[in-house]
């Protein structure tokens, strides 16, 4: 009897250490890392104005598990900065407009920010952008962390991609700032 006792003791202290081996941790309660330590910025840079706008561009890879949302950035270059995206409007003119909710970049992928396309606008800067300069730029995730990288500028003749004179919800800030669409991709590498 008692050598029964002792097996079934064994037998029951093996199955709950089997058990506890067995079910590990679960994954929807480890917490994931902040977004912005999965993020890497490749090749950033940012064009030469004397005035008014500019623009930066660059590649936002995601190595991360999940998805990655930029949903803004901030550079002391500039008091107003925004997502934009480039897209073809009515008249089959391409022409940017802010990106409401952010670039989404899935687990794995990157986000090309460039010319004629996905970039960042800075709206008003503060002081002309002279080629070599280095700008510092903040990217903000939908969790709230957030990542500082740094761009050179480049002198370039391009990105001045006509804006949408409104979007879905009528807004329509941008009109009035109307420039010349050049979708061309020659961008000198100084600095």
């Amino acid at each position: 009897m008692r050598n029964t006792h002792l097996f079934f003791t064994a037998l029951t202290s093996s199955a709950v250490l089997a058990l506890t081996a067995c079910g590990g941790s679960d994954p929807a309660e480890e917490t994931a890392p902040p977004v912005a330590e999965t993020v890497v910025i490749h090749d950033a840079w940012v064009k030469a104005a004397e005035t008014g706008m500019s623009a930066a561009f660059g590649g936002v890879e995601n190595t991360g598990d999940t998805d990655a949302v930029v949903t803004a950035s901030t550079s002391e270059a500039s008091t107003a900065l925004e997502l934009h995206e480039t897209v073809e409007n009515e008249a089959g003119e391409m022409v940017m407009r802010e990106k409401a909710n952010g670039f989404t970049i899935a687990s794995g992928e990157t986000l090309a920010l460039e010319p004629g396309g996905n970039h960042i606008m800075l709206m008003d800067l503060v002081e002309p952008l002279e080629a070599g300069q280095e700008i510092v730029f903040t990217l903000t995730f939908s969790d709230d962390s957030s990542v500082e990288f740094s761009a050179p500028v480049k002198d370039y003749s391009g990105a001045n991609e006509n804006y949408d004179e409104g979007d879905e919800e009528g807004n329509d800030e941008h009109s009035g700032h109307d420039m010349d669409h050049d979708m061309s991709d020659d961008h000198t590498d100084e600095g």
